[in-house]
């Protein structure tokens, strides 16, 4: 394994250099990452004092707003302060913190989201039997292995990113650290672990998406033999579900599935999955699910009541 030899530190070159547009994409950014935070936050609460919203699938709702919190954070408060700045650096041990945060975030939350559709699968197509499959301890070994698996994958990004020898160049043409930019720098060979990387993090994101939208087929093909409403409940819940995975996993493939070469739309398409998704997500979930609305109705209505009574 190698160490960084002469590298103690690298500049990020962010998603432009340009003052005006840096100042500009600043305002963007912490409006979006607010945004982020309040609405995930939100449902994390509510979840948490609502016991109408006790059910599996708000048990997964809980982790995926949670994974969504952390994984933006492990990027947007950073990239946001180093808009700020003119030149934006980050030291290796910084970067090896954010390639793990990173990713240990973003492969919980496509745990969570493969855990959803097993949820919904059950829920649709064996509703007898559902309370009895998916019970709340049942729900808990699930999660725990989800957060082991998770961090499985970001040890190996972190042997692979040790495993790199940097030994002169340090600028990093983009808004994070992450293992596809690192490879450009590295003064070696990058074959074997772009292969590694490929293998691991796109076979992650690909054989996901496969099963997931196969999960979905199954669903929506069983709900023929549901009633009317029975059918329109479950094609709203699996298409907020549907929405998400696409526009997760759509931009992952995309950076994770081929050889190390970048393209100049790669940082806004990474923009779309860092910052985009986790800020949609609560919207998505809010705005098609009536449970949930009524739960933060109610939670708001406690606290203004709650205040009138000061």
């Amino acid at each position: 394994m190698h160490l960084n030899n002469n590298v103690t530190e690298f500049i990020l070159l962010g998603l432009t250099q340009d003052p005006v547009w840096k100042k500009m994409i600043f305002v963007i950014f912490l409006l979006f990452y607010l945004g982020t935070l309040w609405g995930n936050l939100l449902i994390i609460t509510t979840l948490k004092t609502s016991r109408a919203l006790g059910s599996p699938m708000y048990f997964f709702l809980f982790y995926l707003s949670l994974s969504d919190t952390c994984f933006s954070t492990s990027i947007a408060p950073r990239m946001i302060v180093d808009l700020l700045v003119k030149k934006a650096t980050i030291t290796f041990s910084e970067c090896l913190i954010q390639v793990f945060s990173l990713h240990f975030f973003g492969c919980l939350e496509i745990f969570i989201l493969i855990l959803m559709a097993v949820d919904r699968y059950v829920a649709i197509c064996k509703p007898l039997h559902y309370t009895t499959i998916m019970n709340r301890r049942v729900c808990g070994v699930l999660v725990a292995v989800a957060w082991v698996g998770s961090c499985v994958h970001s040890l190996v990004q972190i042997f692979l990113a040790l495993s790199l020898p940097f030994c002169g160049p340090n600028v990093i043409d983009h808004y994070f650290c992450d293992l596809e930019p690192l490879l450009e720098l590295a003064c070696a060979d990058t074959y074997v672990v772009n292969l590694l990387l490929v293998s691991n993090s796109g076979a992650i994101c690909t054989v996901s998406f496969v099963l997931l939208m196969c999960s979905y087929v199954v669903i929506l093909h069983s709900l023929r033999n549901h009633s009317a409403e029975g059918r329109r409940k479950a094609l709203s819940t699996c298409v907020s579900h549907i929405t998400v995975v696409v526009l997760f996993f759509v931009p992952c493939i995309f950076i994770y599935t081929r050889p190390a070469t970048t393209f100049p739309m790669d940082k806004m398409i990474a923009v779309f999955y860092t910052i985009g998704t986790p800020l949609l997500n609560p919207l998505i979930y809010t705005l098609r699910n009536a449970e949930v609305k009524n739960a933060m109705k109610r939670l708001w209505s406690k606290k203004q009541i709650s205040e009138d009574m000061r």
